[in-house]
This record gives structure tokens, sequence and C-alpha cells, in this order.
């Protein structure tokens, strides 16, 4: 990788811009002036929020091989110059390097350098996510997708990806992680408008409340760097209490109607129970009633046929005759409640 440099001389005081790639060597070089004056010549690091860190120092004079090391860094004198190596370089190297000098009690900038270590690019080209074709209510489960396009050609980094779920509120309010996943192979699927472009899918399931309306969106880290996607809107649609009281009211109905039918049901059941027992009760009785009858029938004829005779007896004994004694007088005898059967 070339180095990127631009700058801008004021004064003879050069200050400038270098990108350089993770792993390289770099080498910033500052004017160093022998002079019968002795000066301190000083490279110092300023990163953003942090106490300027000072690199190594020297003198103005000549003093042959002269170095400080720390770590990664060797400041060494040369000829003409006091050069700054970096060996190696680390994304934590990103920083403003600047050449100062100190003569008694005077302190001069010779030159400055805005450092920036550029990392390996992430093969990620772009991130999509599906909008929800309708409000939903609480309870209910909702499935967010994602789908991330990435560029197979791009192979200078070989980390996977991160994919992390966030939302942030309708009031917006600070993004809240709620969901993280790592990519697995079976996934993705070649994208079939570019064969150079790699395809990967990812979702979240959640079962929403009233308070999970806000925006969901989908972000994806590889290689020191972080991409967000655009976001999907979450709508809850509250049950509103009209139609609560609606459904209420209709089911009421309808138990009301179910309970009056089995009511009827039950009414039928028992009358035809209780003409069935009167019918059976009535064919029982009624040969024996027509038997009774006819063996009446059968009586009384037998009774009216009937012929009652009185018999008579006379009063005379044998071996005695000419001796006739009176008769008494004849009394009337009636039968009753005579029955033959």
């Amino acid at each position: 990788m070339h180095d990127d440099i631009t700058g801008c001389n004021n004064n003879n005081h050069i200050f400038e811009t270098k990108t350089v790639g993770v792993g390289e060597n770099v080498a910033l070089t500052c004017d160093r002036q022998n002079s019968l004056l002795a000066s301190y010549m000083f490279w110092i690091r300023l990163v953003s929020g942090e106490v300027p860190e000072i690199l190594g120092s020297t003198l103005s004079l000549d003093l042959g091989l002269n170095s400080d090391v720390q770590h990664h860094f060797t400041a060494k004198q040369e000829p003409g110059a006091f050069v700054l190596y970096i060996t190696k370089t680390q994304l934590t190297d990103t920083a403003a390097y600047y050449c100062i000098k100190t003569r008694e009690h005077s302190m001069e900038f010779l030159s400055g350098t805005f450092l920036r270590i550029k990392g390996p690019q992430p093969d990620i080209t772009a991130i999509y996510q599906d909008p929800l074709p309708d409000p939903v209510h609480p309870g209910e489960a909702v499935t967010l997708h994602c789908s991330v396009l990435s560029s197979s050609e791009r192979t200078s980094c070989l980390e996977e990806h991160h994919v992390y779920w966030f939302n942030t509120g309708p009031d917006e309010s600070p993004p809240n992680l709620i969901y993280a996943q790592k990519n697995r192979g079976d996934e993705c699927e070649q994208s079939p408008e570019a064969g150079s472009l790699q395809k990967c899918f990812y979702s979240f399931s959640k079962n929403v409340s009233s308070s999970d309306a806000g925006t969901y969106f989908c972000a994806v880290a590889a290689c020191g760097e972080i991409m967000i996607g655009n976001g999907t809107k979450v709508e809850i649609e509250a049950v509103q209490t009209c139609d609560v009281q609606t459904v209420d009211v209709t089911v009421f109905i309808i138990l009301c109607g179910a309970l009056v039918l089995s009511l009827i049901i039950i009414a039928f059941l028992l009358y035809y129970i209780k003409k069935k027992k009167c019918d059976t009760t009535t064919a029982a009785v009624k040969p024996e009633t027509n038997t009774v009858s006819a063996t009446g029938f059968i009586q009384q004829s037998y009774e009216d046929s009937l012929v009652y005779h009185t018999p008579k007896f006379s009063g005379r004994r044998a071996g005695k005759a000419g001796r006739v004694r009176p008769n008494p007088p004849e009394k009337e005898t009636v039968y009753s409640n005579i029955r033959i059967h």
C-alpha cells in the first residue's frame, strides 16, 4: 500500500497527512540544523483526549548515532535530520505527531504529521432491512429481517460478520442493544444479480408489547468497522375498548342463544318421554278391561238363562195308610245373590 500524503508549508513549518496500511513501517523526518547554540529536539505524539506523549529526544548538535527506543517507536539522529521510525504500525498508532525544538525559554514547532492507519477493508457493500407491512398488536410475534450484501472479491478482511440488533424508542431515546449473533454459512447464498456478490440473511424474533414500539436497526461489525442498516419501524396498535365491548356482547348473545336452544331441546325430550310412557301404560291396561267386560257379559247372560224351581215334599209315611196330615201353609222362598262361574 502506497502512502497517501498531503501537506502545507507555512513559514518553513510543514504539516502533512499520511495514510498507511496496518502492519507497514513508517518514517517521519524533521530537519535538524546544526548550530553553535545547543537546542533540544523532541518527537511527541498527540491523541485526542489524552496527554501528549514524548517518543524521543536529541540535541541539535551532531552526536553521532543517538536513538531512543520505546516499544515499536525509534527516534534517531541522522545527518541533517531527526527521524521517528514506527515499525509494524497498528490501528492505535493513528494520531498527530509533532517535531518541536526548544531553546532556553522558547519552543518551536518544526513539523507535524497526522498519521492515519488504515485497517483491512470489510467486504460488506450494503445492508437492507425489510419493512413491516402492517402495525402489530401487543402479544403478537414479530420477525425482523436483515440482508447483508458482501463482495467476494474484497479478500483483505477474513473476519466473520458479527450482527447486532438494537432499537430506539419513538421518543428518540438512546439506542438499546437487544440481540447479537454470528454469521453462519447456511444463511448465505450467491446473489443472482452479480456473481461476485454474496447475500447473507439474518432475522430477529420477539413477542412485542406496547412498550416495544420504535425503530429496530441491524448493524454488522467486521474488521474494525460497523455498518448499520436502514432500520425497520415497528408500530404497536392497541386494541380499542369499544372493540372489546363489541366482542363481549357478541359472545354474550351467542351464549344466551345456546342456553335457550338447550332448554327447548330438554323440554321436547321430557315431553316425548312422558308421552311414550303414557302410551305404553294405556296399551297394557286396555286388554284387561276388555276381558272383564266380556266376562261380565257372559256371566250376566248365564244368570238370565237360569230357571229357579222350589221342590215340595209330602209328609206321608210308608205303612200308615188312611192317616193324612194336613199340609202346612206354603211359604215363598226367594233366592238372591246366586252366581255360577
